[in-house]
């Protein structure tokens, strides 16, 4: 089992210092998320080659690795230009992914969640597209439910990976997301069973308690999703449950700590996870 730190709230570290400050952090793996200089969120990737390689120089010295590199694209969005341009920019990011001798991706299903229908055969015109790459590059693809994804509920996410009928695409839970995926990760993990891969860990509060007042957004029937990224214990997430469902699923994929809230004590919620996160390893496994 890997556990990784998603860089978000240190994204202004210059990339050739990041596996440094990771290291000093105590982290062994990145997972290589959006950031203006590399993977901009839904624009073509910055990065060069040289770049590339001198990248990988730093992590080699620092003793750090990849645990897997997360693009976000418009491949779901009902706009076809959009999605053609999304497809383009995933190939050069799969690209950059094996140069980085990476053999993990993750993502989100994308779309919109008013138009789901429309959005899930723009989702499967763009895999017929990358499912052939995947499958050439060896690269696996982790998918989450996302909120205000096409496909938020976690059971119906699972139910379509498994319909691409692919070893290349597998499921990732995100634990943030777990009140807008339907409250049920124990059900979910279940469900899912070794397409189970990859795991998004911070807490978040349940936006469904206190009779769905526990925020009140103007005006009343506004459709945003609101949730957090905080450190364990701060929300409602059970983390009993949540990894004593993953001990009994027998999950031994990447856990990322993917917290975005503390960008004023990053250092201190980075190491405050990945040791809240051994303990819980140590407890249930």
């Amino acid at each position: 089992m890997k556990i990784a730190l998603d860089p978000t709230m240190f994204r202004f570290t210059p990339l050739l210092e990041l596996p440094r400050l990771v290291a000093e952090l105590g982290y062994e793996w990145i997972e290589l998320s959006p950031r203006e200089d590399v993977l901009p969120f839904f624009r073509h990737p910055r990065i060069d080659d040289d770049l590339l390689r001198r990248f990988r120089r730093e992590l080699d010295a620092a003793g750090v690795g990849i645990a897997s590199v997360l693009p976000l694209y418009r491949w779901s969005g009902p706009d076809e230009q959009e999605r053609e341009a999304a497809v383009r920019y995933w190939k050069r990011a799969v690209e950059i992914t094996s140069l980085l001798g990476v053999d993990q991706m993750v993502s989100e299903f994308n779309g919109r969640p008013e138009d789901s229908s429309r959005s899930e055969g723009q989702f499967h015109r763009s895999m017929a597209e990358l499912l052939p790459i995947f499958e050439r590059e060896g690269i696996t693809l982790n998918l989450e439910p996302h909120p205000d994804d096409f496909v938020e509920d976690g059971h119906v996410a699972v139910d379509m990976i498994r319909g691409l009928n692919s070893p290349n695409v597998k499921f990732l839970y995100c634990a943030p997301h777990t009140f807008h995926m339907g409250d049920d990760a124990p059900g979910i993990m279940r469900r899912a069973g070794s397409l189970l891969n990859h795991v998004h860990l911070a807490d978040s509060f349940d936006h469904t308690a206190s009779s769905g007042l526990r925020y009140i957004v103007n005006p009343p029937d506004s459709t945003a999703r609101v949730h957090q990224h905080l450190d364990i214990g701060q929300g409602d997430v059970d983390w009993d449950e949540f990894f004593g469902s993953l001990a009994e699923i027998g999950f031994d994929g990447t856990l990322t700590v993917a917290v975005f809230a503390w960008e004023d004590r990053a250092r201190e919620s980075s190491t405050f996870m990945l040791d809240t996160t051994t303990e819980y390893i140590r407890k249930h496994w």
